[in-house]
């Protein structure tokens, strides 16, 4: 079965109309694929709960995946069997738990971080600071809207997070000058974009641009970190101006840490979690960063604490004794 499927295309169409967000759409035909796919591309209507138990066993025992990647599989058939084939899976399924433990996450200390920023493309280098200096996710940083910046409250407004949420994060004051010199390369751009007559104005989410048909082109609603060039939208195959392709900054994040001489495995996401751990070693209350975070659960944000405990905060070497 082709990812170009009906049955899949109307799971897609399904969720697009739920306002299920594009990653999340991807991720869950990924796995249903998956499983079709393990089952001899038997239709899953055809398939029953043990055949989600025997894919799930497999994940764990076969492809060794972690106990967070069965999870989202699990997410991904639980909705193909509730929402779309109208079968709710039972709450007892029995499978072989994913035994992978979750890694502790990458953290830079605070020398490694500048050493970084120093080698940064400077194309970059602004989106790398408001990564760390804010603690954005890649796709929350490279969304960002120009109304999204308050420079009285020194906050951006982060819409439609990981989960549909919204949140407020903090702004570094020493970001503010670079922030606006970024919205008049984005004004330049949009003085631009609004004398082309074929140009329909910037994506907005979901019905937004129905309830206000001006806001496509008004420039507090462009795209901060805008994309070079104009393209047609594949959705509605009309023509507007797109955010940075987000490799292009992973990309930018490898090379400068390479450069810098830093050994670890550094990507945008590690400078989300230096955000978060930096914060805590500094004293700042552990649900102040879960909602700086926006992290849901209170556990997910202790992962950080963890970090702290690794390293010699509390605990001293016995070496230390002998040498």
């Amino acid at each position: 079965m082709q990812e170009s499927s009906p049955f899949l295309q109307f799971i897609a169409d399904e969720m697009y109309t739920r306002r299920y967000a594009k990653r999340t759409i991807e991720t869950y035909l990924h796995w249903i694929k998956f499983f079709i796919l393990f089952h001899k591309k038997q239709h899953p209507k055809d398939l029953i709960e043990q055949h989600v138990e025997q894919f799930l066993t497999h994940l764990a025992v076969t492809r060794n995946v972690a106990v967070q990647t069965q999870a989202l599989a699990l997410n991904a058939l639980s909705f193909l069997y509730k929402e779309i084939l109208k079968r709710p899976l039972a709450l007892n399924l029995n499978f072989n738990q994913a035994a992978k433990p979750r890694k502790l996450p990458v953290v830079l200390t605070k020398p490694e971080v500048t050493q970084l920023f120093a080698c940064m493309d400077p194309q970059y280098l602004l989106l790398t600071q408001l990564l760390y200096g804010s603690g954005l996710r890649l796709m929350e940083a490279v969304r960002l809207r120009v109304n999204a910046i308050d420079f009285d409250y020194l906050s951006l407004m982060v819409w439609h997070g990981k989960g549909g949420k919204h949140r407020r994060v903090t702004l570094a004051p020493e970001l503010i000058e670079p922030l606006r010199r970024q919205i008049t390369l984005v004004q330049a751009f949009y003085q631009q974009d609004i004398q082309t007559a074929e140009f329909a104005g910037v994506w907005l989410p979901f019905a937004l641009a129905r309830k206000y048909p001006s806001a496509p082109k008004e420039l507090g609603w462009q795209y901060l970190f805008p994309s070079t060039r104009l393209s047609i939208d594949p959705q509605s195959n009309v023509l507007r101006r797109h955010h940075i392709d987000e490799t292009s900054l992973q990309k930018a994040v490898r090379t400068a840490s390479k450069k810098a001489g830093i050994c670890k495995q550094v990507t945008c996401h590690t400078l989300r979690h230096s955000f978060a751990t930096h914060l805590l070693e500094a004293g700042m209350d552990i649900r102040t960063v879960q909602e700086q975070l926006g992290h849901t659960d209170v556990r997910t944000t202790q992962i950080y604490t963890h970090v702290l405990k690794q390293g010699a905060s509390g605990v001293k070497s016995p070496l230390s004794q002998l040498l």
